[in-house]
């Protein structure tokens, strides 16, 4: 994957992150309960930080020539996919059998950056 694929990328996570927590702040008090709109709150949070974060790689695989960024995105992607829109699809009513890619997610997640730091480190 190209830096101006993650870059575009990126901007559709920060840009939808931003429109479920508007909902989420507005529209869907009324309709979640408390303990769900924590959840969603915890899904957009880490939606738009680690979007963030696929920006910054974006920017680096520009300027740094070093493969494992390739590497970093696609798990920031799958991460971010899997841990938000797990919680999401859940809080939309998927059977829970589908939640399960939620903790995958967060593996993902952990994985994209510890890879990043290896990557790093051994440079």
């Amino acid at each position: 994957m190209e830096s101006p694929r993650v870059l575009g990328i990126a901007g559709l996570f920060m840009a939808s992150g931003i429109v479920v927590g508007a909902l989420a702040a507005h529209a869907l008090q009324k309709v979640l309960e408390p303990r769900q709109l924590d959840s969603l709150h915890t899904a957009v949070n880490y939606q738009l930080f680690n979007a963030l974060g696929l920006l910054l790689v974006g920017v680096l695989m520009r300027d740094a020539q070093l493969p494992a960024l390739r590497v970093v995105a696609g798990l920031l992607i799958a991460g971010i996919v899997c841990f938000s829109g797990g919680i999401y699809i859940m809080l939309a009513g998927a059977p829970r059998l589908l939640g399960l890619i939620t903790p995958l997610g967060g593996v993902l997640l952990m994985a994209a950056w510890g890879w990043f730091a290896l990557a790093y480190f051994r440079r």
